[in-house]
């Protein structure tokens, strides 16, 4: 029996997460959910975003399943999300973006999963005004260290799922430094995996590569800014948000989370679609070692998609709704 923390999160976090947790009980996980809050809907209750008391909870258990959390736009409080991976060290963002059976795009055979480094970059919010309301300073932090842990891990991951390529992403001929830095030592990273092919590409390149021929691609890593926004271009190319994982994993701990928004405006009304968390909950089940049941959920997913896609979400294609998607999937686990 696992442990494992759950946070709803905010405006369709609890519905998809209730799909969710139906789903793997059906499939036969065996897991003791720990629920606790945070979010927006948190903070105007109690006038914090992230409680001790979940915070606690993590540190305890070190495993979360999280649902989308919203966040101010321009003031307010800061972002959940950075705060947990810095809190727990959660350096490695995991996005796998792979094209699915019936799920509409013009890009067919996309497989690619971006590592992101989750700690640094200009995500550390060190920012500054030189002349207040006319000149605002943000600076990026790349260390030796944190590059070479997201770089290591990429690899291993390339090595461990017989993946054949990595692609490193940086902009080395501007940000000589920083991103510089990235690139010196994924070069050094690389002769320690010599069975795999190493690239670097610079991000403007990238961007364009990902959109002309993404199949050429199989890993990326890169840093935390660059891995934002190539990670969305990722989910963008095999249907969007609504249907990619994440998962946010440091040495000792883990957050396996849904990406996309909080969609208040559905919320409540039987139209979320759980797909993007329940491929962060398989995430979450291949971390923990439980394959089999992972390979059970995800073969479900697939016949689902496959042979009963009027069932699905709106957003998807169907002409069903959350409930009626999760008891399809739930059906196809009897087989």
């Amino acid at each position: 029996m696992h442990d494992i923390v759950l946070i709803p999160g905010d405006g369709i976090g609890p519905e998809i997460t209730r799909s969710v947790t139906k789903i793997l009980e059906k499939a036969g996980a065996e897991i003791n959910w720990i629920e606790c809050e945070a979010g927006e809907e948190t903070y105007n209750k109690s006038g914090t975003p992230l409680p001790d008391k979940t915070l606690d909870a993590i540190k305890k258990h070190r495993i979360a399943l999280k649902g989308p959390l919203a966040t101010p736009v321009g003031s307010g409080f800061r972002s959940v999300n950075v705060s947990l991976r810095q809190e727990f060290n959660l350096y490695s963002n995991i996005r796998p973006a792979k094209s699915l059976p019936n799920i509409e795009s013009p890009f067919q055979n996309v497989d690619i999963v971006t590592f992101r480094e989750n700690t640094q970059g200009l995500y550390i919010g060190k920012e500054q005004w030189a002349k207040e309301g006319e000149h605002a300073e943000s600076i990026a932090v790349v260390t030796r260290e944190a590059s070479r842990k997201i770089i290591t891990a990429a690899f291993e991951y390339a090595k461990s799922h017989n993946r054949k390529k990595v692609t490193l992403v940086h902009k080395a001929n501007i940000l000589k430094l920083t991103t510089g830095l990235f690139l010196e030592v994924g070069r050094e990273v690389a002769k320690s995996y010599p069975d795999i092919e190493f690239e670097d590409l610079i991000v403007d390149n990238m961007a364009m590569q990902m959109v002309l021929r993404p199949q050429q691609f199989d890993i990326i890593v890169t840093t935390n800014l660059f891995g934002d926004i190539l990670s969305d271009l990722a989910s963008g190319l095999v249907g969007g948000l609504g249907v990619t994982g994440a998962a946010n994993i440091g040495d000792d701990a883990a957050i396996f989370e849904a990406v996309h928004g909080s969609a208040p405006d559905i919320a409540g009304k039987n139209l979320a679609n759980p797909t993007a968390l329940l491929f962060s909950a398989m995430m979450m089940l291949d971390y923990l070692g439980e394959k089999t049941v992972m390979n059970r959920i995800l073969s479900a997913l697939y016949r689902v998609l496959q042979d009963q896609k009027y069932v699905c979400t709106p957003d998807i294609g169907g002409s069903g709704n959350t409930a009626t998607y999760t008891e399809a999937i739930c059906a196809a686990l009897d087989f």
